[in-house]
């Protein structure tokens, strides 16, 4: 109900109706190509322009490049394996279901467009060898394959020919202003941490909305090389770049958890950080270019700023000041660093300042699921054997189209965390879908004798369909409406319409859905709440992880893939209070990863016979077992262990207070007291037991 008051109140704008026309031209082009060429299934060349349809042309465009390559693979996998199997049809369909199963683990981890090259692989594979199967006797096997890979590319070069040419619209622009979006987002919340306590409560919806940013504009950035804008070859250190501005989402809940410190203690303070920031932000809005050789200068003030400000706190907050004033230190580097690489990319300059580490790594260097992989390709396989038995014990000639639908529903949604109200939306699609082509074929086609008047009589049900693409609620009843309508009709040169065939068909197409609908709701289908629960665990195991790793590359790397893991989890819509807070709790504990590795580097310092070392290994410990029992949600055991990580933080204080050197007695208590707040988030202690000379905080 809901859906029909979203389309009957749907009103498409002016892009609307240039996207929509352009797609129906490129459609039409490519079904008049496939009718000229004679081509056995012309209606693979107009749905393929339809399934790959986007406004912008480089998501088309490499949306194009990736079809065509699944499509080959997978009709290389049929020409190859059906003569071989084709007599020993259960074996086929294991096989079968294997590959289907094996393609969509390795599309559900890969998070990139290039997973859709996997998810085709498998069903085209399906689709080919039970087409092959039907028409055994009127049809080739190499032809049939071959014929299907030039319907397809036939459809994917009419789309990029039209979408390139006729009102292009580039996704550079685009990726462009989410870019400067972020960094004005950025700007805005280092402002309200530094200057506004009052809001300090709210900053972690907008980092998570930042995070959520970066890696969309990650996605995005993959179609920069199939288009010709300004950013055109500019995918990779765009994403470098975006990988640095991630290590800035922990730079800044570091600020805001310090400050929140601060202020239980005493707001005294905030008179002399708003000199700080004024001085910081003044420094960071000049507009000059930046040089390579400047990256590192800080604000002329900055050290006597924070001279004045030491001076003027209690004991109790220098330790906290001393770490607020490193972040703010390394903000400021950062986010000219990543300044200065977004500005040669605007210069069409692709390489990066040698003081920047590049972070990009082989595959996989970002979050996978493999447990969602897993049951993906395992639902999909068991869809495949059932759909394929039923046709092979049933005898039923047009079973086929049922397995086919049903290895393509199984794959389709299955990266969602519940495919099952999108397949059953499918469905409907396809119910609606077969009543339609029922119209087509027998009221309007009859009068139907030149390829004009076809094109006439579609253009205004598929412009329709077409201009409720590009909104996302309405692309669910959309697409699967237009493909099962187009589908259905199975235009040819020599159109005829089997009566018999066209209601087993139908049955077919809904039946194989329902059947993906109930393995992948028993195998698949998770809650939102279900998939945070594992998200969190997979980030308490990344923590332990942390615990071991030096300060490096492979430690930035691993932040980032933490960072990375924040930002899916902020796209989950759950209900739970208590998930919504260990949500914004992950955000936190992930900027005080850096302190675990800090530790560790300050343990490679001190002499192998100090006692200090011992309880730092033992707090090493403390924390690991701490994180694997919040991993493995064991609640009794947490609160046990979380009360024994503080009493051995607060005996480390006392221990790291009596060093000699001032240095890393310093540096230890800053450390510790990170871990205390932001890994363990206990309250800020209000009185310390000694004070520190302050020249001593000025080394940090």
């Amino acid at each position: 109900m809901l859906l029909t008051k979203q389309v009957l109140a749907f009103r498409p704008n002016k892009m609307d109706w240039i996207f929509a026309t352009k797609t129906f031209l490129a459609g039409m082009l490519a079904l008049y190509v496939a009718f000229a060429l004679n081509l056995a299934y012309p209606i693979w060349a107009i749905g393929t322009v339809f399934v790959i349809a986007n406004p912008f042309s480089g998501m088309t465009s490499s949306k194009s490049v990736y079809r065509a390559l699944g499509t080959l693979l997978g009709a290389v996998v049929s020409v190859a394996v059906t003569p071989l199997l084709i007599n020993t049809p259960w074996l086929f369909t294991l096989f079968l279901a294997a590959w289907v199963g094996g393609c969509l683990y390795i599309s559900l981890l890969d998070r990139t467009p290039r997973s859709y090259v996997f998810m085709l692989a498998g069903y085209t594979t399906v689709i080919i060898s039970y087409n092959i199967i039907y028409s055994i006797d009127t049809a080739s096997m190499f032809d049939m394959a071959v014929g299907r890979f030039l319907e397809i590319l036939v459809g994917v070069v009419c789309s990029a020919i039209v979408t390139t040419t006729i009102f292009p619209l580039h996704i550079g622009p685009a990726v462009a202003a989410r870019v400067s979006k972020t960094f004005k987002d950025t700007k805005t919340l280092f402002d309200q941490i530094l200057l506004n306590p009052s809001e300090l409560g709210n900053y972690s919806t907008a980092l998570s909305q930042i995070a959520r940013d970066i890696a969309e504009i990650h996605v995005m950035a993959v179609h920069l090389s199939y288009e010709k804008s300004t950013l055109q070859g500019m995918t990779k250190p765009l994403q470098e770049m975006l990988h640095q501005l991630s290590m800035l989402v922990a730079n800044l809940v570091a600020m805001a958890e310090r400050i929140k410190q601060l202020d239980q203690m005493d707001r005294q303070y905030r008179v002399q950080l708003q000199v700080i920031h004024d001085h910081s932000a003044a420094f960071l809005k000049d507009d000059q270019d930046i040089q390579e050789q400047t990256l590192n200068l800080l604000p002329e003030n900055f050290e006597q700023d924070f001279t004045r400000l030491m001076a003027t706190v209690p004991a109790e907050q220098q330790v906290i000041l001393a770490s607020l004033k490193m972040d703010i230190r390394h903000f400021i580097q950062n986010i000219r660093a990543i300044r200065l690489i977004w500005q040669r990319i605007q210069q069409g300059d692709a390489s990066l300042p040698e003081s920047v580490t590049p972070l990009s790594t082989t595959y996989p260097n970002l979050h996978r699921d493999h447990g969602v992989a897993v049951r993906g390709g395992i639902s999909a396989f068991i869809v495949v054997i059932i759909a394929t038995g039923f046709w092979i014990l049933s005898g039923w000639k047009a079973g086929f189209m049922m397995a086919e639908m049903a290895a393509i529903s199984a794959c389709i949604l299955t990266a969602m965390d519940n495919p099952v109200p999108a397949l059953k939306m499918f469905v409907r699609g396809n119910i609606y879908a077969g009543v339609l082509v029922f119209i087509y074929a027998y009221g309007i086609f009859p009068h139907v004798t030149s390829f004009w008047e076809l094109a006439l009589v579609l253009a205004p049900f598929v412009i329709y369909c077409l201009m409720m693409f590009p909104h996302p609620p309405l692309t669910g009843i959309a697409l699967p409406l237009l493909m099962g309508t187009i589908m259905g009709l199975n235009l040819q040169n020599h159109y005829t319409l089997d009566q018999v065939f066209f209601f087993d068909a139908t049955i077919g197409s809904v039946l194989g859905p329902i059947i993906s609908i109930y393995i992948i709701h028993l195998v698949r289908a998770m809650s939102p709440e279900i998939t945070v629960q594992r998200i969190l665990s997979l980030h308490y195991k990344a923590i332990r992880q942390a615990l071991y790793l030096p300060y490096g590359v492979p430690f930035r790397i691993h932040l980032r893939s933490m960072l990375d893991r924040i930002g899916i989890l902020n796209t989950k819509m759950v209900q739970s209070e208590k998930l919504k807070t260990q949500i914004n709790l992950a955000l936190v504990e992930t900027s005080a990863v850096i302190d675990l590795t800090r530790l560790q580097e300050l343990m490679h310092r001190l002499d192998s016979e100090q006692a200090i070392l011992v309880s730092l290994e033992d707090l090493q410990q403390g924390l690991d077992d701490y994180f694997r029992a919040k991993e493995n949600v064991q609640q009794q055991l947490i609160a046990e262990l979380h009360q024994q990580v503080i009493l051995k933080i607060s005996q480390l204080k006392k221990e790291a207070q009596q060093l000699e050197h001032a240095e890393t007695s310093w540096r230890i208590q800053m450390s510790l007291n990170n871990i205390r707040s932001s890994l363990c988030h206990e309250p800020a202690q209000l009185k310390e037991d000694r004070t520190y000379a302050l020249t001593d905080s000025k080394k940090y």
